[in-house]
């Protein structure tokens, strides 16, 4: 999923709305994986983060026209996909499910959509077991950030908090991550 330059965001947002259809499909194309593996990643459950996702792009559609803030695009697409998520979770009375663990793994619509393609089982299952070691904080930065493929700047806009704040989250993270790995034998290159 490769990330859409500033200028060429800005411009397709602009034509979608206006009406431009290829423009749209573009952002769509460009965004609907990455909507789709965070919610999926958080719920853990394929079927609502399809239906999510389709109702996030509703939202956006409709909205489209009279959005002006370019810079924050990004966020603005994964802010209203958490807050269906949060919302859609209330009004089913069920919790969604923490994520970690190689199932998370094994529902991103296989590995490939994570560029994991070639790993190992083994380094697949170390990694999963290596996200359940991590808070749910330092959950949602990782995959705000390698799922979402959002900027450091992009995750503070959406938590409301300070760019060092998230940066230091997600290097503990990472940190945590790479332990974990290592202890199972298994590093970050081994998934690349």
């Amino acid at each position: 999923m490769q990330e859409l330059p500033a200028e060429r965001l800005e411009q397709l947002v602009r034509r979608a709305g206006q009406g431009d259809a290829g423009a749209w499909r573009e952002l769509v194309g460009a965004f609907a994986p990455r909507v789709f593996a965070l919610l999926l990643a958080r719920c853990r459950d394929p079927d609502l983060a399809e239906e999510i996702t389709q109702a996030v792009f509703v939202t956006i559609a409709e909205k489209l026209a009279g959005y002006r803030d370019l810079g924050r695009f990004r966020s603005w697409v994964f802010q209203i996909a958490m807050n269906r998520l949060r919302d859609e979770v209330r009004r089913r009375g069920r919790h969604a499910k923490a994520a970690g663990g190689t199932e998370d793994l094994e529902l991103l619509g296989g590995t490939a959509n994570l560029g994991y393609q070639d790993a190992s089982p083994e380094a697949l299952r170390a990694l999963g077991a290596a996200l359940a070691t991590l808070n749910e904080a330092e959950r949602q930065v990782v995959h705000l950030r390698h799922l979402g493929g959002m900027s450091y700047q992009a995750i503070a806009d959406l938590h409301g908090e300070p760019v060092g704040t998230l940066l230091a989250r997600h290097h503990r993270a990472m940190a945590k991550l790479r332990q974990a790995l290592e202890e199972s034998g298994i590093t970050l290159e081994d998934l690349q």
